[in-house]
């Protein structure tokens, strides 16, 4: 089995393809870095047993996209599962009154358009592979994050892709479940990663308050964990559900 992972080079995306990769499936990762970068994460991955290959792409160009989808299709002839976990922060934290059309364009162009049209690419194969065989079973996993229901006015542009996603999942799994492809929402916390290097001691003092109900950062490996689990197919009768892997901080309380 095949398993394509944007932005898997490192952080929540590397949780996700080394579960993954565990599970037996021969992973893709994507990311925009020189291949020569990413060997000590491939000789990694691939120790547990399962291939691992790289493709250097730009989710939010369409040309990186066709290619990237390509180069899977040659390599390995099929795909059952896409991750679309590639995302990044605004290079500058602005208050929703002075932030810039400049950072909304890009947060929106890697974080929005790209998995949208990613999708689009991998759904209609899919369904070709669905056709060719009705034992074929794709699965999609978009990864959103608590900022797409939680307002940060600081980043905004970041909290606009992020309920855009969340939308997305839902215009998937209504398009695709005709096909039995399931599509998934992952929404995670605070989670440790190099993206939340900056903010460490703000939220290290939040944790420890009562901000969280389980008092610790988040892994990239229990996002891992939770994919894998979609992956799998041990979710069942449940597409198109959103998976809070929060810690317990959007739970409301008195």
């Amino acid at each position: 089995m095949i398993a394509l992972v944007t932005g898997g080079y490192r952080g929540i995306g590397l949780g996700i393809a080394t579960a993954l990769s565990r599970d037996g499936y021969q992973v893709v990762i994507t990311g925009r870095r020189d291949r020569s970068e990413t060997y000590p994460v491939l000789e990694s991955l691939s120790k547990n047993g399962a291939e691992a290959e790289y493709v250097q792409a730009d989710v939010s160009n369409a040309a990186d996209r066709q290619r990237l989808v390509e180069t899977v299709e040659k390599r390995f002839g099929r795909l059952d599962v896409l991750v679309n976990n590639a995302g990044i922060a605004p290079r500058v934290r602005a208050d929703v009154l002075d932030a810039t059309e400049e950072s909304f364009n890009e947060l929106i162009s890697v974080n929005l358009k790209g998995p949208y049209f990613l999708t689009q690419t991998v759904a209609k194969w899919m369904i070709r592979q669905r056709q060719a065989d009705s034992s074929y079973r794709g699965c999609i996993i978009n990864v959103s994050s608590i900022s797409g229901t939680v307002a940060s006015v600081s980043r905004g542009d970041y909290c606009i892709s992020k309920a855009g996603i969340a939308m997305a999942t839902k215009l998937w799994v209504v398009r695709l479940a005709e096909f039995g492809i399931d599509v998934y929402e992952i929404r995670p916390g605070i989670i440790e990663t190099d993206m939340t290097k900056i903010v460490k001691g703000k939220y290290d003092a939040l944790i420890e308050g009562d901000l969280l109900l389980e008092k610790r950062w988040g892994t990239p490996a229990d996002i891992g964990k939770a994919a894998a689990m979609l992956a799998r197919g041990d979710l069942p009768y449940a597409s198109g559900s959103v998976l809070s892997l929060d810690g317990g901080l959007t739970v409301a309380r008195l």
